[in-house]
């Protein structure tokens, strides 16, 4: 693969190409233009910037994803850091981000733009500061550079052995997942094309280049809920050279069904911390009954460490450590205690193991593993054990403190209809050792969700606690 270019580099090369689609063309370039003139007349005017001079970065707070991305592509054009944020966060997660950036959202940048001054240390490269966790936890902030940035679309290129990449975003651009999608086709000359998923849910799907349809991603919810649409989606859907599946584990129910209907799937494994994906499955492995999240990126090389740091062999589980050029520079404002440091191996808190094949298989997160009696049991494979015999819609596996076995295995779940929480006991008894299997189970009729519409297990253990209290 050849070197990426500059952002300068490329925004000159492309500039006036419709390469952004919607229904129509959709016009980024004077929208580029319209913002970076403003941003300028800020920077050469210093007392009308809301925060001291002189202003090294600014905050974006577009949820329309051809303004997010003309912002961000200003902004970092104006060699200004840029940091994305999620325009849907309460009242809580904006008290820490305004802490962090030191940003007042009361007076914008650019009027009729959300796009607000932020006062942080310059660094001596404009960064893109892309936002993670928030899903019960401390909002992070990850500073990647063009650099990093352009190290995973060259993976990405080269794993798919595609020079020019062209992509269907329904995923949000202040998320990496929607922001790379974005990024791999402006600079490979590709085309993108932006729909909303609440539009596409509605049936009304975009036509695709003939020639080159590329790559849609989805997470595992979004696939599931065009799937129970019937066959509506699935001409549509195996058009496609990858379904990029992310974000979430995805359920076994889930990837049975997609290999029956010959869907083109590509699990892949990846986090904001490497900007998008260092391992994927390719669709004809998934199509040939191939499990996991595939092999490694040419960009990444994937460790699994035992508890001591020390690599484990094949099939051996342990932590998923990762070495590449597409990670990023630290958190913003430096490590926390409760933060995962950048270093050359990024110890990551997922748990899984590489088989003698290399393939990456997950099994869970560190954080998340309950110690019962001395014995380590993962949440999630429990969970996933669960959904695989459709036996109940959700579940949440906790360990609630108990006296004996320093942890009990408690499962929260919202069972299928007529399906007795006894019934779940009784086929789960063969299924796994006695450790593993929950000894109190809790009916529910919806489990706590996060604003980003996924379990959330902190709120699920604390009804667990609250309701053997009451008990």
């Amino acid at each position: 693969m050849h070197t990426l270019p500059s952002l300068d580099d490329t925004l000159q090369r492309r500039w006036g190409d419709p390469w952004l689609l919607g229904a129509e063309p959709l016009p980024i370039w004077p929208v580029i233009d319209e913002i970076s003139q403003k941003l300028e007349i800020q920077r050469s005017n210093p007392c009308s910037t809301p925060l001291p001079s002189p202003m090294t970065a600014i905050l974006v707070v577009e949820i329309d994803s051809v303004r997010c991305l003309a912002a961000t592509l200003a902004g970092l054009q104006r060699g200004l850091t840029v940091a994305l944020t999620n325009p849907r966060w309460g009242q809580r997660e904006w008290q820490q981000v305004d802490a962090s950036l030191q940003s007042d959202r009361t007076q914008s940048l650019c009027p009729g733009w959300a796009i607000y001054a932020a006062d942080i240390p310059s660094t001596e490269t404009p960064e893109l500061l892309i936002a993670t966790g928030g899903t019960g936890g401390q909002i992070k902030f990850a500073r990647h550079t063009w650099n990093t940035l352009m190290a995973s679309i060259q993976g990405f290129q080269a794993h798919f052995q595609v020079d020019v990449v062209n992509a269907y975003c329904v995923l949000p651009l202040y998320h990496v997942s929607g922001l790379m999608q974005a990024l791999r086709t402006l600079v490979t000359n590709g085309q993108l094309i932006l729909q909303p998923y609440t539009e596409l849910k509605q049936g009304k799907m975009l036509p695709l280049p003939s020639d080159a349809p590329g790559f849609l991603s989805l997470v595992p919810t979004q696939l599931q809920e065009l799937l129970n649409q019937g066959d509506t989606y699935l001409p549509w859907l195996r058009q496609f050279q990858a379904i990029l599946l992310g974000g979430a584990p995805p359920w076994p129910a889930l990837l049975s069904q997609s290999r029956t209907l010959s869907l083109p799937l590509a699990p892949t494994y990846g986090m904001t911390e490497t900007a998008s994906q260092v391992a994927t499955l390719h669709p004809a492995e998934f199509l040939a009954g191939q499990t996991g999240s595939g092999r490694p990126l040419s960009h990444a090389t994937l460790h699994v460490l035992d508890d001591h740091h020390q690599p484990q062999p094949p099939n051996q589980t342990g932590r998923i450590a990762i070495t590449t050029p597409s990670l990023f520079k630290g958190y913003l404002g430096g490590p926390t205690p409760d933060s995962r440091l950048p270093t050359p191996d990024f110890l990551t808190d997922d748990v899984g193991y590489l088989d003698d094949q290399g393939y990456l298989h997950l099994l869970g997160r560190h954080s998340t593993t309950l110690i019962t009696g001395g014995e380590k049991v993962q949440p999630e494979e429990l969970e996933s054990l669960l959904l695989s015999a459709d036996l109940v819609q959700a579940v949440c596996v906790v360990g609630v403190p108990d006296a004996r076995w320093g942890q009990a295995v408690c499962a929260l779940v919202v069972p299928q209809a007529q399906v007795s929480l006894a019934q779940l006991a009784d086929w789960l008894m063969p299924q796994v050792v006695a450790y593993k299997r929950p000894k109190y189970w809790i009916a529910l009729e919806a489990l706590p969700q996060t604003l980003q519409g996924k379990v959330n297990r902190r709120a699920a253990l604390a009804l667990a606690m609250m309701l053997f209290t009451r008990t």
